[in-house]
This record gives C-alpha cells, structure tokens and sequence, in this order.
C-alpha cells in the first residue's frame, strides 16, 4: 500500500467530480440534489485555492483515491480564524486509512496557517464520520435539527469542533 498526499491540481478536477457526484446521488454527505458538471466543480477548487486555502489529494498507488479541503466557515472578518473542513475518500478505497491521512495532513496544514479552530458539519446519519472526527478530537457542539431535506425526508446535521493549539 503506497498513499502520497499532495497538492490538487487541475488534472484532479474529474476524479474528485466522480467521488462527489457519488455522494450526491447515492448518500446523505452532500445536500446537493443535482450532480457537479466539470467547470462548476473546478471553479469551487480554484476559488479555494485563490483564498490560500488547501485542497489535497491521496493517491493509492498512483490512483486518486481521496480528497480534502478547508476554507472559511463564514465570510464575516471575525470568522477569519476558523475553517470548515471536508473528507471524501473514493468508495472503492474506504477502510485503508486514506481518510484518516487526509484529515491529519489538514489538521496539520491549518495549525500552519494559525487557524484557531476546525469545523466539521455531518449528517447525523453518517455515525462513521462522527466517529471518525471524535478519533482525532473533534467534538459534537451542536445538532440542528431537520435542517436538510434529501431523499424524501428531514436530515440533522452535526457540527463538530477541534480547537487547534
């Protein structure tokens, strides 16, 4: 087993496409109704990027296997110091520890841009990733209730915080 986490680049653009258009039409991960086309989906990462936020990449043997990313949790200037983050890993490579590489690299990369805090927002549905967020700290803060509506009913979601130090 060979995972390497670099930087996104545009090459990337389809294969992180595919895991999220996945998600949208088979999981409760994204709110999203309609899938991504290409250009909307490279202008969400190169908006990313344009801000000096990260976007990273995993792949399993030379494979793209995996993404993460983090950028502003609200535009307000008081929010500067606090990123929400995300964690997609290829259905075909989940349960080889990509996910938790990923998240450890933007951990890692945020307390090197002083980011003060992490958000993770999660469908109460998916209790693999609370606890795959509680596993490096992370902890529940808050659970709105019937916020989304997906898939013919009302979805919570959970927010989730790590204070960096």
């Amino acid at each position: 087993m060979n995972i390497k986490i670099r930087p996104y680049n545009t090459k990337d653009t389809q294969a992180i496409l595919d895991i999220l258009n996945y998600n949208i039409l088979h999981s409760t991960s994204l709110y999203d109704y309609k899938i991504r086309s290409y250009e909307q989906q490279k202008s969400i990462l190169e908006e990313k990027l344009s801000k000096g936020f990260p976007v990273i990449v995993a792949e399993y043997d030379g494979e793209l296997a995996g993404f993460g990313m983090y950028s502003e949790f609200r535009f307000r200037e008081a929010y500067q110091f606090t990123a929400e983050h995300s964690v997609y890993v290829n259905a075909d490579f989940q349960g080889k520890g990509i996910g938790k590489i990923i998240l450890q690299e933007l951990i890692d990369l945020a307390r090197k841009q002083k980011i003060h805090t992490m958000i993770a927002v999660i469908d109460s549905e998916n209790q693999n990733s609370v606890l795959f967020h509680e596993k490096f700290g992370f902890e529940t803060v808050g659970i709105f209730k019937e916020c989304g509506f997906k898939f013919d009913r009302w979805l919570n979601t959970v927010f989730m915080q790590l204070l960096l130090k």
